[in-house]
């Protein structure tokens, strides 16, 4: 059965590092930004890994990284970007216990799901760079399933040059003058 399982999905750990910054205007003291993941990290809470003045890095979270086979075209986007990426999603905490007021919800190879949580506008949606570990075992599981469609040309509905021009008006009705007039009690009269 796992076997079975295996064939359409995968599923790995991932372990989200978020930067604490000083922000730049009076209204936000401090910004946080996803930074980088860590594939098959333990379970953590805001963890404090690196301290540098006021910037501080946190392993803010793990969760369960899940691979579809019915998405290996949106991770071949995030695998063929400038830098190739994973998408850091995070939601409001709502138990209040983050120092962020956030909390990693989804890590994702699929730039769609990343563009669905984008236009939520209520998720901080972050592209990191991938370890290349974690791309070869991305990689692994688009060679297994991606089949690329061929392209197949449109063809263009017949054109039919007999004169007649359906949907215009009622075909019961003999209609010599402009079938989008307006009716005649409708129509003001003409000044002299």
């Amino acid at each position: 059965m796992s076997r079975h399982i295996e064939n359409w999905k995968r599923q790995l750990p991932v372990g989200a590092v978020v930067r604490r910054s000083p922000g730049v205007t009076r209204w936000a003291r401090e910004t946080w930004k996803p930074v980088a993941v860590i594939p098959g990290a333990p379970d953590a809470f805001w963890k404090e890994l690196v301290r540098e003045g006021e910037t501080v890095d946190y392993h803010a979270g793990t969760v369960t990284m899940e691979l579809f086979r019915a998405d290996v075209e949106a991770y071949l986007i995030s695998l063929n970007m400038t830098v190739p990426s994973l998408w850091v999603v995070m939601d409001r905490d709502e138990s209040k216990r983050s120092p962020s007021g956030w909390r990693v919800s989804t890590i994702t190879a699929s730039a769609y799901e990343a563009q669905d949580a984008l236009d939520s506008g209520e998720s901080i949606v972050e592209a990191v760079p991938i370890p290349d570990t974690l791309a070869a075992w991305v990689k692994e599981f688009i060679d297994m399933h991606y089949v690329e469609e061929p392209f197949k040309k449109r063809r263009r509905d017949t054109l039919s040059v007999d004169g007649l021009e359906d949907g215009k008006g009622d075909a019961r009705i003999r209609q010599d003058s402009d079938v989008y007039r307006a009716p005649s009690s409708l129509q003001k009269p003409r000044a002299h």
